[in-house]
């Protein structure tokens, strides 16, 4: 057999007897004695390790081992780490049970997988509005370039949203049924490639232009119904608001570092080094996907088996794939259609500022390209803070006896009548100053909406939350399409003040049938 070698710290006989206690079944004596199972040459044992101490730096081990019944074995693994002796053993009931009482584990070995999926899920989504956005800054000397009017500058902006549609259903079944490892990884693969080839196809001609936003939008499209799958099965009830807040601050800061970045790049490389620059950090990030992240704490073989078991206890994790989706059972319940209508309200207005204010700075507030960006940076800063307020003020609610509905409705209603009051405060100020603080706080209360519609896919139908997403964002593409598009109409035969009257009309529509319809139960086994 194979001996298993063991390396001590040069200090042991000064550790104390009571830090070098071992959990469970394991003793310490005079001499510590470590039990451990190995398999050797198709056998199966169990066996022990005795550990003396014989002069100065000289450590011998005694190894013995006997037949043992792999039914009955307890796992032991044995670690060393930076010259510390550190095992676990799993228990009768999945519990990892730490040994050497005062011996330190690593903090990144303590740090919790399931943050460790939140946080790749936050960076992808970084990366997706990085993508996003550059176009609207970029825009603006490629219109004088290649002579666009804003009629055509609207079909551009709008051109993303068609293949970002396609995807949004397609991209939950994929996630439920395939799994969200895949499925994001893709999304942010094909939308980098997209986002490269942007200046190629502008160059070539309008058509291919269009076809290559679409493309990025195919990519774009599958990431938040992948992501809400992934976080319904990693992340537990208690944590769902601020997780998912946290993600979708990803997004804001994604803009925040797209509108700061492009005009610098644009002044000192040209427009089109934004789209190169931008488009090859995904291969980045997928390197690293596919080295930590999985689908399901069912998949993962690192996982520890005590934050396995808070996530499976607190989770509605099924063992079993989703084969069919119901969709007639999905579409007859109120709650679902109140999600749909509401997402669809709350990214009309969303959309616009995405897509359009860097333009609503330059033409109305007359500041040139590099302040343009500088100034919308400060809305998404607002937003990526409030969201993960409102997201830790939403999960405190729910721990501390407020009904999930309830949580759900007043956090959405702040996203709704927030947006609504401060945009129709635009059209009475008269300073730059005021306008873009009246912006950054119409946005900074928007961002409340991720403590409530969109955490409320995964409370009502968790085992379907990707699919529920990819209808309820499909609605919410919807308005991106037609609201950047229309934009761009109203502004030839109107002005800002009719685009933004259109926005807060939707909002106080999105309020009534959100708190008529909506449910923080769950409705979908």
């Amino acid at each position: 057999m194979r001996a298993l070698l063991i390396s001590l710290p040069s200090d042991f006989r000064s550790v104390p007897k009571q830090n070098l206690s071992i959990h469970s079944k394991f003793l310490c004596s005079k001499a510590p004695e470590f039990q451990f199972r190995f398999l050797s040459a198709g056998r199966t044992g169990i066996g022990s390790v005795a550990v003396r101490r014989r002069g100065v730096g000289k450590v011998w081990a005694e190894v013995k081992s006997e037949p043992y019944d792999v039914a009955d074995s307890k796992s032991v693994k044995l670690e060393d780490a930076l010259g510390s002796v550190v095992f676990r053993q799993d228990g009768d009931d999945g519990d990892v049970v730490d040994g050497l009482d005062g011996v330190a584990v690593p903090w990144w070995e303590e740090f919790p997988k399931r943050w460790v999926i939140v946080i790749l899920c936050f960076s992808a989504f970084l990366l997706c509005n990085m993508d996003r956005v550059n176009m609207s800054i970029a825009i603006l000397p490629m219109s004088q370039e290649f002579n666009w009017n804003p009629a055509t500058v609207g079909l551009i902006q709008s051109s993303f949203f068609w293949g970002y549609l396609l995807t949004q259903v397609a991209g939950g079944i994929w996630a439920d049924t395939v799994g969200g490892k895949a499925v994001l990884g893709f999304g942010v693969v094909w939308w980098s490639i997209a986002t490269a080839l942007t200046p190629f196809a502008a160059r070539v001609g309008l058509p291919f232009l269009l076809v290559v936003r679409a493309f990025m939008g195919i990519g774009e499209g599958v990431a938040m119904p992948a992501m809400n799958n992934l976080l319904s099965k990693w992340v537990p009830v208690g944590e769902r608001s601020r997780s998912l807040a946290f993600v979708y601050s990803g997004m804001y800061l994604g803009s925040v570092t797209g509108l700061a970045f492009s005009p610098l790049l644009i002044h000192k490389f040209g427009w089109a080094s934004v789209f190169y620059t931008f488009g090859s950090l995904g291969t980045v990030w997928f390197a690293v996907w596919l080295n930590k992240a999985h689908s399901s704490p069912l998949e993962d073989p690192q996982l520890r088996s005590a934050e396995k078991k808070l996530i499976l206890s607190s989770s509605s994790i099924s063992k079993e794939p989703v084969k069919s989706i119901p969709w007639r059972l999905i579409l007859s319940k109120p709650p679902v259609w109140a999600l749909i209508v509401s997402h669809f309200c709350h990214n009309w207005g969303t959309f616009i500022l995405l897509t359009w204010m860097p333009t609503y700075y330059n033409q109305v507030l007359k500041f040139n390209l590099t302040e343009s960006g500088l100034f919308c940076v400060l809305p998404w800063l607002t937003m990526a803070f409030s969201a993960n307020l409102g997201g830790w003020i939403a999960d405190t609610l729910v721990s501390r006896g407020l009904s999930v509905t309830t949580v759900r409705k007043i956090m959405q209603s702040i996203g709704f009548l927030g947006p609504a009051f401060f945009l129709t405060q635009l059209s009475h100020v008269d300073s730059p100053a005021m306008a873009v603080l009246c912006m950054s706080c119409s946005q900074g209360t928007d961002a409340f909406s991720q403590s409530g519609l969109y955490s409320n896919h995964q409370d009502i139908a968790p085992r379907y939350s990707g699919v529920l997403l990819g209808l309820s964002n499909t609605a919410g593409v919807l308005a991106g399409v037609f609201g950047t598009a229309a934009t761009g109409y109203i502004l030839q035969h109107g002005s800002w003040d009719d685009v933004f009257k259109v926005s807060v009309g939707l909002y106080l529509v999105g309020t009534v049938v959100w708190n008529l319809f909506s449910t923080g139960e769950k409705i979908l086994d």
